[in-house]
């Protein structure tokens, strides 16, 4: 990874595009410490930090620490994302967006864009309003001033915020390198990463104080924590590269006096063939609960019926976890639907004259591919759902073990598969594109 950087930095081209991605990812960082006017941010992190190992500290994980101090991005990719889930998924069922996506060409692709930008805007405005409800019910208050035009002030800002992330994101899709909205989760995780690490010091100097009071953390978890964290790094990435080669028979034809074809060759299919995307989505639609809490102020009271909903929907929660794990392998049957069509692919061997050994040209081979895609994919979404779980599971019993700090491993699991997938995905747009550079070069 570190070699590929390099190798791009020395290209002028692919140098602009990786200072345009850092100068972008510098403003989100700056917006991420903007306050927002008549709020304490102080005083709501103090909060949020009680709420750490609930989905709303899964929310500011994603935001980058914003979503706790009430930041300008506070919001972040949240809605685009929520966006980019509805449309799709209004896509598949409403037959003219269908049309409008398969054959409007470049222009129908304009238009599902500028309507996923629409639907952003009204998201985020919806838990904008949602966001002020949740930080009138705190207490104590952290509202310098409350009324009407406070109000406008801080929904028109958390609106416009995330409406500018959802325009940085983008730009640095176009113009940047990767995807923009997986480049800015990922930088909003990485932030955190000296928060969490001194987290743990503080952890480890409770304990050895004797405090009862903070989140104490043994020792001896930190090893453990380390060495279970590189494991899953090691793991995430073995399997992210690994895929299912099928071979494919190129036939023999006579065009004047020479031969063509003959040779072999194979459709290579990865395990993981959606990457990070299930796990991002499967996040956003988790979330859901949480957001529709921040509407009613009761659901911050102990014992209130809201306040229960709430918690039967922890990160930590079995209830959360179950959720969670059915949407992942949802999502990533969704999105390999959509990234991988084997009637297309098995009409395109035929044309070209290529079978699969053993299977004849047309339905048979699109059924074969279509079975060796549902295998693989089921494993690929039962690899994400364990991975993004595992943590939760192991801090359930570090907390049973009777350290407090294992709850945040929860969050830990998802930040992690973001963060290597990201990382992953972003290397291999850098190679293909000094792939391209090195051919083009080549020929000239």
């Amino acid at each position: 990874m570190i070699q590929t950087i390099r190798n791009a930095w020395k290209v002028q081209e692919l140098r602009n595009k990786l200072l345009f991605t850092i100068f972008a990812l510098l403003i989100f960082r700056v917006g991420a410490a903007i306050p927002v006017p008549f709020i304490d941010s102080n005083t709501l992190q103090t909060y949020m930090q009680a709420q750490s190992a609930s989905i709303f500290g899964l929310l500011n994980v994603m935001s980058g620490d914003a979503f706790a101090y009430a930041t300008v991005f506070a919001l972040s990719i949240q809605p685009y994302i929520n966006s980019s889930i509805i449309v799709q998924l209004l896509t598949i069922a409403i037959p003219a967006l269908e049309r409008l996506a398969r054959e409007g060409g470049e222009e129908g692709k304009k238009k599902i864009a500028a309507i996923t930008r629409y639907v952003t805007v009204a998201i985020a405005l919806i838990q904008a309003f949602g966001y002020y409800t949740l930080i009138r019910s705190v207490e104590p208050s952290v509202l310098s001033t409350d009324g009407v035009w406070p109000a406008i002030v801080i929904i028109a800002a958390f609106t416009a915020g995330s409406a500018f992330v959802m325009w940085l994101g983008e730009q640095i899709t176009e113009f940047g390198v990767g995807n923009g909205i997986s480049v800015i989760l990922f930088a909003g995780i990485v932030a955190r990463g000296p928060a969490m690490v001194s987290s743990m010091i503080n952890g480890v100097r409770s304990w050895a104080n004797g405090s009862t009071t903070a989140a104490t953390l043994h020792p001896a978890f930190i090893p453990l924590v380390i060495v279970g964290m590189l494991m899953l790094v090691v793991f995430i990435v073995f399997i992210t590269n690994a895929e299912r080669r099928i071979p494919v028979q190129y036939a023999k034809r006579v065009v004047g006096r020479k031969m063509y074809g003959g040779q072999s060759s194979h459709i290579p299919i990865k395990v993981n063939m959606s990457g990070v995307m299930p796990v991002i989505f499967a996040q956003a639609i988790a979330s859901i609960p949480a957001t529709i809490g921040m509407f009613v102020p009761s659901a911050q009271t102990e014992g209130s019926g809201w306040n229960t909903f709430l918690r039967i929907f922890d990160s930590n929660g079995l209830v959360y976890s179950i959720v969670y794990f059915l949407l992942i392998v949802l999502f990533s049957y969704f999105y390999n639907t959509i990234q991988f069509n084997p009637v297309e692919v098995s009409n395109n061997l035929k044309k070209n004259g290529g079978f699969i050994p053993g299977f004849r040209p047309g339905k048979p081979t699109a059924d074969f591919l279509q079975k060796v895609i549902s295998r693989l994919t089921l494993f690929g979404a039962l690899y994400l759902a364990v991975v993004a779980l595992l943590p939760a599971i192991t801090g359930n019993i570090m907390s049973a073990l009777g350290s407090s700090a294992g709850s945040n491993l929860a969050i830990g699991g998802t930040s992690i598969i973001i963060v290597v997938g990201v990382a992953l995905e972003t290397t291999k747009a850098l190679e293909a594109q000094l792939m391209m550079r090195h051919y083009k070069g080549f020929l000239e």
